[in-house]
């Protein structure tokens, strides 16, 4: 018996691992972005960043995997992020909000609209 409580509690332990390793967005580009604010001062990088949020603009592969992220992370309190991408998200979100306010209206609409859109796809067919 003893043999096969070891067994139970390495399986148990292996996918309790599994299930808490996915609950972590991709961290592939976390150390891409050493100053999150230098980026923010940056007015043709943060255009970019914007245009490829709203969809109006073409996205490099780290934009599109940071504001692919954006909406849940921002509607579940970063509940997936590393650290570091807490960190990059907040130091937007504050910035748009002191500094420009009307595009921050503009991101917020699409998030809740991206949310609405992520949730309806998840909710069974009537």
């Amino acid at each position: 018996m003893s043999q096969l409580s070891r067994i139970v509690l390495i399986i148990a332990m292996s996918v309790l691992l599994y299930v808490h390793a996915e609950e972590y967005y991709n961290d592939e580009f976390d150390n891409a972005i050493d100053d999150i604010d230098a980026h923010l001062r940056n007015d043709t990088e943060r255009t970019e960043y914007h245009k490829c949020y709203m969809n109006t603009g073409p996205c490099k592969p780290i934009q599109k995997t940071l504001t692919d992220m954006f909406s849940e992370a921002y509607h579940t309190k970063c509940k997936k992020c590393t650290e570091k991408q807490k960190e990059i998200f907040s130091s937007v979100i504050n910035w748009y909000k002191k500094n420009d306010p009307d595009k921050w209206q503009l991101i917020f609409a699409k998030s809740v609209e991206d949310m609405k859109k992520k949730a309806t796809q998840k909710s069974p067919a009537k």
